[in-house]
């Protein structure tokens, strides 16, 4: 019976730690709302849905937009650098793939310089200063969206209102992913480097 109840513990305790990283890295500030935005508070209309390259960019591209279909907002934003030099860079190749969905380009801004995290908060938000957006959600993949979150948070200051709204499965994370090394791996580098973050190392 001993083993027994050592081994529930040990289940749950677990379990707790699985459930507390999912929902630490993923925040939502969307989980409340509908498909479609209302009159409901925080679940108003935004001036913009910005997407950042890197992971499965196209599913972030994706997430980003069906959010403009649904009518949350009327402009996207995508940014990131090239991942090969020799081609378009990331954010390109996002308003690509959203003009194929049918997206005017009118809608779109991109930014292309961004390699990292930090870089794509600071130019982003160079760019909603510029076209005077005053509110934004950040759709970035689940195992990072609080960092990218955090990142434009101090970046934007009180400024923007930044709402998170994470890809949840992409082909680098599902609801599965402590199921798998590459899992524990993206779960476990984005907390160091959550800790760098607030350390003043960001990156």
């Amino acid at each position: 019976m001993k083993l027994i109840a050592s081994l529930i513990t040990a289940i749950v305790a677990v379990a707790i730690v699985i459930i507390g990283i999912s929902t630490y890295l993923a925040p939502d500030g969307l989980s409340h709302c509908g498909i479609k935005p209302s009159d409901q508070s925080d679940c108003q209309s935004v001036d913009a849905i910005v997407a950042i390259s890197g992971g499965d960019t196209a599913a972030r591209t994706n997430k980003a937009i069906q959010l403009y279909e649904n009518g949350w907002a009327p402009l996207l934003v995508f940014s990131g650098a090239a991942a090969d030099k020799a081609g378009p860079s990331n954010a390109e190749a996002m308003k690509r793939l959203a003009m194929s969905a049918g997206i005017p380009a009118r809608d779109i801004l991109i930014e292309e310089t961004s390699e990292t995290t930090k870089q794509n908060a600071a130019n982003s938000t160079n760019l909603f200063e510029s076209h005077g957006i005053k509110s934004v959600i950040l759709v970035t993949s689940a195992y990072h969206q609080r960092r990218a979150g955090l990142e434009f948070g101090q970046r934007a200051g009180n400024a923007i209102k930044i709402i998170n709204h994470p890809v949840t499965t992409d082909n680098q994370w599902s609801p599965w992913w402590w199921t798998t090394p590459t899992g524990w791996w993206l779960a476990l580098s984005e907390l160091f480097k959550v800790v760098v973050f607030y350390a003043g190392g960001s990156r």
